[in-house]
């Protein structure tokens, strides 16, 4: 029909090609809805795990704990022992508060956990060539091998007076107490380790040149890993002990304060609150490096090598 508009209507536009990032057909729907759901199902699974750890490993501890302090407290209600002999709870966490406002916790915390970790790693050094030389010489084994295990089985608080005579009343003699208590038990932790390495290893390291201190390094220590790291957290048990035997007996104004020096003072001054409260400061600086250091660590190794099984 002349003068009428031939041009076809324009279609509407889609309202979702005007917003950017939207989903235009039903897949792309589709797809949005199973992201959002794989996210709420790891939401789910994350507070899940976390409930799980709560109740697997945290909540044990508390009952006990709690379990322990309630017998504690029945016990010395019940008049077992005298107040001065068996305090309470309550008169241990006055004294251990006292010493904190006093300022000398974590002072003598310190002085302790430095002269440990000195002593152990020390004992590490010592301890590791010592193990490799008796695991790999046939005669040295025979003649070293039962020295190491009847050392390791001497109580270290036999060897303070030895130490002080030799050392006196010196760090030294601490050291040579704490070497001497840790040095048998890494050394025989790693000649169990490496006599627990399949004899394929070594063949297989041979045959693809990992020969001498090459094999030791990369076939011997790493198959050996697992037997070796139960003997450093023995070493690291005997070097705490041995240390806490040492400051006990030797200590000195000279030597300064640590964890031993405060449990004999304790005892001198009759005072049981702080006997039992250092006690617990040794016991709880002990847990913390066995829950911060080689409990991470030993699951570490586990799991590399299969023994552990991953959380889901």
């Amino acid at each position: 029909m002349p003068g009428a508009d031939t041009r076809r209507p324009r279609r509407a536009a889609d309202p979702r090609t005007l917003l950017p990032n939207t989903p235009r057909d039903g897949n792309e729907l589709d797809g949005l809805s199973t992201g959002l759901d794989a996210l709420q199902s790891a939401q789910h699974k994350g507070g899940a795990r976390l409930g799980k750890v709560l109740l697997t490993r945290v909540t044990p501890p508390v009952v006990a704990i709690a379990l322990i302090l309630t017998v504690w407290e029945l016990v010395h209600l019940a008049g077992v022992k005298p107040d001065y002999v068996l305090p309470g709870p309550r008169a241990v966490w006055d004294a251990l508060v006292e010493q904190w406002y006093l300022g000398t916790t974590l002072g003598v915390i310190g002085q302790s956990v430095s002269r440990g970790a000195l002593g152990f790693l020390a004992a590490i050094a010592i301890g590791t060539p010592l193990g490799l030389l008796v695991w790999r010489v046939r005669p040295v084994r025979t003649a070293v091998g039962p020295i190491l295990s009847g050392l390791q089985s001497l109580p270290s608080v036999a060897w303070v007076p030895a130490a002080v005579i030799w050392f006196g009343l010196t760090d030294t003699a601490i050291y040579a107490v704490v070497l001497l208590g840790a040095v048998p038990s890494v050394a025989n932790g790693l000649v169990a380790g490496m006599d627990q390495v399949p004899p394929l290893f070594v063949r297989a390291g041979r045959s693809l040149g990992a020969r001498g201190l090459r094999g030791v390094r990369h076939i011997l220590l790493p198959a050996a890993l697992p037997g070796y790291l139960a003997g450093l957290k023995q070493g690291w048990a005997f070097s705490w002990r041995s240390l806490m035997a040492a400051e006990l007996i030797a200590g000195s104004p000279e030597m300064g304060y640590g964890l031993g020096q405060m449990l004999e003072n304790g005892r001198v001054a009759q005072d049981m609150p702080l006997v039992l409260a250092t006690i617990l400061l040794i016991l709880c600086v002990g847990i913390s490096v066995e829950l911060l250091v080689f409990a991470p660590l030993e699951r570490y190794v586990l799991r590399t090598r299969g023994l552990l099984e991953r959380a889901p």
